[in-house]
């Protein structure tokens, strides 16, 4: 006898199909890229003071960025919104390719990645604590047990705040740092910050959650206030 059994169509999946693997090999790609080119142009440079706003500005805007990209991969799992995904695709890419330029610099100066100075003594503000915009473990727990449009909000506020401390990092490095190289990653990092800043005020209306307003000492354009 013949197996007359239908098979019924299964539902299509209209979430993109993102192959991770291939995702991970790319961050690992940026990373040996990113890391080799600088070694490449600087390796008879002479370096900044161990002490100096290039080197501080570099160990810390790493853990700024690595936050980043824990909190933008914590998203990509929960989200139904392709754009939001891809969002946070450009801040992991951008950013993780961004620690191994600064993992770089680092090496070719020959300073360890980690140090015992306070986190922003580079900045002259010296803090035993989260540096600006660091969200706390509690906030990142609850967007672990968050779904949906839910997640999508709880990220974009969270980044934001995260995105606007890294802009007065990375201004405090254009006043502060010597080495053009470091001096030309802090700009690009406050232009692209700064335009993703309003893009996630935009996509936060748009799901129906109201802006995140300026906190204290700090302007919508992520600088300083008194």
């Amino acid at each position: 006898m013949t197996d007359e059994r239908i098979l019924e169509p299964s539902e299509p999946d209209d979430k993109p199909v993102i192959n991770w693997s291939t995702l991970l090999l790319v961050l690992l790609l940026s990373l040996i890229a990113a890391t080799f080119g600088y070694w490449m142009g600087n390796r008879q440079t002479t370096g900044p003071g161990k002490s100096s706003a290039d080197a501080g500005f570099a160990r810390d805007m790493m853990t700024h960025h690595g936050q980043a990209v824990d909190m933008a991969t914590l998203m990509r799992d929960r989200t139904d919104d392709p754009q939001m995904r891809q969002l946070g695709l450009d801040i992991m890419l951008t950013q993780q390719a961004q620690i191994g330029q600064m993992q770089g610099w680092l090496t070719v100066w020959g300073y360890p990645i980690a140090s015992t100075d306070p986190a922003m003594s580079w900045m002259g503000m010296p803090t035993m604590g989260p540096m600006p915009g660091m969200a706390t473990p509690e906030q990142l727990n609850q967007l672990r047990n968050l779904n949906g449009n839910e997640a999508d909000g709880l990220f974009l506020q969270l980044m934001i705040a995260h995105h606007r401390g890294g802009v007065i990092m990375a201004e405090a490095a254009l006043q502060l740092a010597k080495q053009p190289a470091v001096r030309a990653l802090a700009q690009s990092i406050v232009n692209a910050q700064m335009s993703e800043i309003a893009l996630m005020q935009e996509l936060l209306l748009q799901k129906g959650f109201p802006p995140v307003p300026e906190e204290s000492g700090m302007s919508d354009d992520g600088t300083m206030t008194p």
